[in-house]
């Protein structure tokens, strides 16, 4: 049945939308692919009132913003009521599931699950192509800025190249699987971000652009080798990697049990890493976790497809 359909005379809708892995090492702000098993729900409720307003924030281990303005989903409905002229408001419940400041898109799934509600309870629903246009300003509030490599997978699913006016899909082998590790730490996205001050090189971005180019030649292809050759960060990781406790070794591990590739996921401090197998991608888990257990972190694993699917809509 298609969000559409399901849309006539609803007056509340919930939605599930996955954690992310977002810059894939060679994509800094563009490139991002969907973590099945793990994300946010929102319940999004239509009301008389031309406003949107927060009535609960549930699972966070710290306190998030109740104001509308200031939290990435209430920034992302404000943004769909003015964008369409909307005579009618969204009162919206969040029950988050991604740890924060972890590096896997947990402000970004709030925004894209609210917004695939709030858009079963339009009159006429929005692509997720356009919805995408409204998640933007909601991830600038987390952010201070406007990118999409975490919101375009969240929409789509699977591996997505995300420019702010449009959203592209790259295919990838069914049998390749990402392993993603959460060490029991925070690091905020604007402290990763700021880390990313300074002059750069022009063989820097040579570097990195090449490396971009054989990931999405490796991923169009089916070819390993390819992605091998390019899954390799030049530009970011060497300003961040001091950021995260552990990841030097973590990386390593995940390398030397026959990675494609490993990298920082997002701003950090989890780390990903890409395998021909979901078998090799779980055996490396264990020697992952121990390198971060070394400096005392505990630590949390997801295995999933490359190709895990993207927001849904939970029955209510």
């Amino acid at each position: 049945m298609s969000e559409a359909s399901k849309s006539s005379g609803l007056r509340e809708a919930r939605a599930f939308a996955p954690a992310s892995v977002a810059n894939v090492a060679v994509g800094f702000d563009l490139l991002g692919y969907a973590v099945a098993g793990v994300g946010d729900t929102v319940t999004v409720r239509r009301i008389d009132e031309p406003e949107v307003r927060i009535a609960a924030i549930r699972g966070a281990a710290v306190e998030l913003p109740r104001e509308a303005a200031s939290n990435t989903a209430g920034a992302a409905l404000i943004a769909l009521r003015e964008g369409l002229g909307l005579p009618f408001g969204f009162e919206i419940e969040i029950d988050k599931g991604i740890p924060l400041s972890s590096g896997m898109g947990g402000s970004a799934a709030s925004c894209v699950a609210a917004l695939v509600a709030a858009n079963a309870l339009l009159d006429v629903p929005l692509s997720r192509e356009q919805l995408y246009v409204y998640s933007l300003d909601g991830e600038a509030v987390a952010s201070g800025s406007r990118h999409g490599d975490n919101l375009g997978p969240m929409f789509l699913g699977g591996l997505v190249l995300s420019t702010l006016e449009r959203l592209v899909p790259v295919p990838v082998p069914a049998a390749w699987h990402s392993l993603l590790v959460h060490p029991d730490a925070l690091l905020e996205t604007r402290r990763a971000r700021a880390a990313l001050q300074g002059t750069y090189e022009l063989r820097e971005f040579v570097a990195q652009s090449t490396h971009l180019a054989l990931v999405l030649a490796g991923c169009h292809a089916g070819d390993a080798g390819l992605v091998r050759a390019g899954l390799a960060d030049v530009l970011i990781e060497p300003r961040r990697a001091s950021l995260i406790v552990g990841f030097d070794a973590a990386k390593q591990a995940a390398l030397d049990a026959g990675a494609m590739g490993a990298s920082i996921s997002g701003a950090g401090p989890s780390i990903f890493a890409w395998f021909e197998t979901r078998e090799a991608a779980e055996a490396a888990a264990q020697n992952v976790q121990v390198a971060f257990a070394s400096p005392g972190f505990g630590s949390q694993v997801w295995v999933t497809p490359l190709n895990s699917p993207g927001a849904t809509l939970l029955q209510s």
